[in-house]
């Protein structure tokens, strides 16, 4: 049997060598073995299939649903408040847990006799969008 070299299997499939090295490492290159620090590929070996993607979890189908309807109350609602008023206090946000719930329900800040930072509010909402930039719900799983 003829063997080549991780270089040659990657550019042959496009993939960095890193990877080639990992795939033979991990035993997913049938007939791949290790030489001292060098590992010879079987020249007839096929670039292992990639995973299939897991099914939709029932807390991830919740999750879509709530932020399509914009549901409230359910865990998508409380997890936008909750983190962003938690991260928003440890940093020195004067709003309360009620103004952060009601600026993320109806995107106004509503009439108060009490005198509301402008910086706060804007950091509230930045942080409501920013929680779904780093973290959209189509990407929760894995």
């Amino acid at each position: 049997m003829e063997y080549i070299s991780v270089k040659d299997f990657a550019e042959k499939y496009g993939i960095s060598e890193r990877t080639a090295r990992n795939y033979c490492a991990l035993g997913k290159i049938d007939g791949a073995f290790l030489v001292g620090k060098t590992w010879n590929v079987p020249k007839d070996a096929t670039l292992p299939s990639r995973r299939k993607k897991s099914k939709v979890s029932p807390l991830l189908a919740a999750l879509r649903e709530q932020k399509a309807s914009k549901m409230k109350g359910g865990i998508y609602h409380r997890v936008q408040i909750d983190l962003t008023y938690n991260s928003n206090h440890m940093e020195g946000s004067k709003l309360t847990h009620d103004q952060t719930r009601y600026i993320f329900e109806t995107n106004t800040i509503g009439i108060t006799d009490e005198a509301i930072n402008v910086d706060d509010i804007i950091e509230t909402a930045n942080h409501f969008r920013c929680i779904d930039y780093i973290r959209p719900i189509g990407h929760f799983a894995g």
